[in-house]
């Protein structure tokens, strides 16, 4: 039995049994041959970060199938997403497991690409958070890639948490500071990537 439980503009996720297959869309407006590559290149990516992950025993799905071309069926996790959960009463704690466990993957390179809190589940039983769709993921050395990975994480929080959010970021950042390798470097990026978004906004304006 297949249930479609998300429909988002790249994929389609489709629940069956304890697994989630994960169907990338094609796209009419791009040209057949770029959009099988870029749906293929996707796909194989997404794999490969959450097989690496799996070797390091990250809190993530764990691969079961992929066709390297558009489907990939991992497995699924029981929980309720962060967005759902985090609250003024736990988003101290919820801030501190979100900076450590990005700073595992940034520990060995593993850049996310999306760290929103509809990307994160807290675990029914295993009582943590685990990230979720690694569509966008890759690999890289750089602290601006590093610093960006962290920005995307503090706009989320400030678009859909905005009463905790200075808060939630503030314990990330320390719990990042304090296991990350470099976390020096990649802050002070960090810096540099926020100033460049407040002079284009305001440039904007």
């Amino acid at each position: 039995m297949s249930t479609l439980i998300s429909h988002g503009a790249e994929a389609k996720l489709f629940l069956e049994h304890s697994t989630v297959r994960k169907h990338r869309l094609p796209k009419s407006y791009r040209i057949k041959e770029l959009d099988d590559m870029l749906r293929g290149t996707r796909t194989r990516r997404e794999a490969k970060t959450l097989a690496k992950l799996a070797t390091i025993n990250f809190p993530a799905p764990k691969v079961l199938f992929t066709d390297d071309k558009e489907q990939i069926v991992i497995e699924y996790i029981e929980g309720k997403l962060a967005k759902d959960i985090l609250k003024k009463e736990n988003c101290v704690a919820l801030g501190d497991e979100m900076g450590c466990k990005i700073a595992i993957m940034h520990n060995h390179n593993l850049i996310h690409g999306d760290l929103t809190t509809s990307n994160m589940i807290f675990h029914h039983t295993k009582k943590e958070i685990f990230f979720i769709d690694f569509g966008l993921s890759f690999i890289s050395l750089k602290d601006e890639d590093k610093a960006v990975d962290l920005h995307v994480l503090k706009e989320a929080l400030e678009s859909k948490h905005h009463a905790i959010a200075k808060e939630c970021f503030a314990h990330a950042l320390q719990s990042y500071a304090k296991e990350a390798k470099g976390s020096a470097a990649v802050l002070k990026r960090l810096q540099a990537v926020e100033r460049r978004g407040r002079y284009r906004a305001k440039k904007g304006n």
